[in-house]
């Protein structure tokens, strides 16, 4: 049995499914990925590049659909040559976005097509129009926001099933279209995300950080409004002043990821730290950058108090690994949230905009080290109970319509 990934940044949410399979032994593995994709074992890997193309001149409601054919020749090539080579899948596992699904009905007829739906656009009840900072769309702003669910709505319309990683991201979907989508996030390996009290973090000053010591961290893919980077900084004058010994890790790079664009010339970074500068013991304030995985996970095993913010959009990653450390969670009461986090029983929860209820729940949680460990150890078990990678690659593999063996049946053999 032959399968095949599609997605830009391979492996990205594939990586358990796909060495799961390989560890199973009984499919031949291939992907097609965008140039940056990276290798995974086991995996053949075909790699596209993204090519250099112009849409000034498309309709403005269009560009984005436009880019997405252009990125879907690329993966059209791709699969030729995987033909070309005897390779035909029998199940393909494809991202529903950026157009790469496009060409894969067309090139593989008799395939099991499932389509991993990440999130639906809309200009309510969502990110849209959620900061009341961020800008307000006209009528041509919602036209050409709903025209970025082109290739999604094609992709599921086109699919043999959906997977969505959480039942929040299942219902930003149409309703129609539920029913096709099962819910599998993709887990988290509980045994190399754990907490380790005799963990330690070094910052670039060559200061050592330990469990025992007080500290405060934030981490993001990028620093930026829609995982309330700019919310934390407001509320970091009165933590500071409140917990002396306070030390403070903001991990994140300078780009943007998901927000709408930072001032000309400026970065979200720059220019939310700016606005609460004159307030902020600096000494006291380390930003780390963007950091590798042992990095991120010693910074996580050393916090004592772990803020999380996002609008109502993707639920990232990081939440679910300070959960797994047993980080003491404040986070944002916001829909994706709600869904691991409920309050006062595994984390605190507080409204996304009230910046001094976020000072005043960071400041409990560095002050109350006994509650925090029994939150902190109450949230490893919610994702213990349904997050863990085990357990989700197998919801993941009967979504697709693959029969996996056992993990006792595989060992035996």
């Amino acid at each position: 049995m032959k399968f095949l990934f599609v997605h830009n940044n391979f492996p990205a949410q594939f990586r358990n499914v796909a060495e799961e399979l390989r560890r199973i032994g009984s499919f031949e593995l291939a992907a097609i990925g965008a140039d940056g994709a990276q290798s995974l074992e086991g995996v053949a890997l075909h790699r596209y590049q993204v090519p250099s193309f112009d849409v000034s001149a498309t309709h403005a409601f269009a560009r984005r659909f436009d880019a997405e054919c252009w990125r879907a020749e690329q993966v059209l090539m791709a699969a030729a040559a995987l033909v070309s080579a005897g390779f035909i899948p029998d199940f393909i596992l494809a991202h529903s976005g950026w157009g790469e699904t496009l060409p894969l009905r067309a090139m593989f007829p008799k395939a099991r097509m499932i389509v991993y739906c990440e999130f639906f656009y809309r200009a309510e009840g969502q990110d849209v129009h959620f900061d009341p900072s961020a800008p307000r769309f006209g009528a041509d702003g919602v036209a050409a926001l709903q025209c970025k669910n082109a290739s999604t709505l094609l992709a599921l319309a086109e699919a043999d099933a959906a997977i969505s990683p959480t039942r929040w991201q299942r219902s930003t979907f149409p309703k129609e279209f539920q029913e096709k989508i099962e819910v599998a996030h993709e887990g988290v390996d509980l045994a190399a995300v754990r907490p380790d009290p005799t963990a330690s973090f070094k910052l670039p000053s060559g200061k050592v950080l330990r469990k025992t010591d007080e500290i405060v961290t934030f981490a993001s893919r990028n620093l930026e409004p829609m995982r309330g980077y700019h919310v934390f900084l407001r509320a970091l004058p009165a933590i500071l002043r409140a917990r002396p010994e306070a030390q403070v890790v903001i991990a994140g790079g300078d780009g943007n990821s998901y927000s709408h664009a930072p001032p000309a010339g400026r970065t979200w970074k720059a220019h939310c730290l700016d606005q609460v500068l004159a307030d902020l013991d600096l000494a006291r304030v380390h930003f780390v950058g963007f950091l590798d995985r042992s990095s991120y996970l010693s910074l996580l095993q050393v916090s004592s108090a772990h803020v999380y913010l996002t609008y109502p959009f993707v639920l990232s990653w990081s939440l679910l690994d300070a959960m797994a450390a047993e980080c003491a969670i404040v986070a944002s009461d916001t829909a994706p949230v709600r869904e691991a986090i409920e309050d006062r029983k595994n984390g605190i929860l507080v409204s996304f905009h009230d910046h001094p209820a976020l000072s005043q729940a960071v400041v409990n949680a560095l002050a109350n080290r006994a509650l925090s460990s029994q939150y902190g150890a109450a949230a490893r078990k919610t994702v213990a109970e349904r997050f863990d990678k085990t357990v989700c690659t197998q919801q993941t593999l009967r979504a697709l319509g693959v029969e996996a063996p056992s993990r006792d049946a595989v060992v035996a053999a």
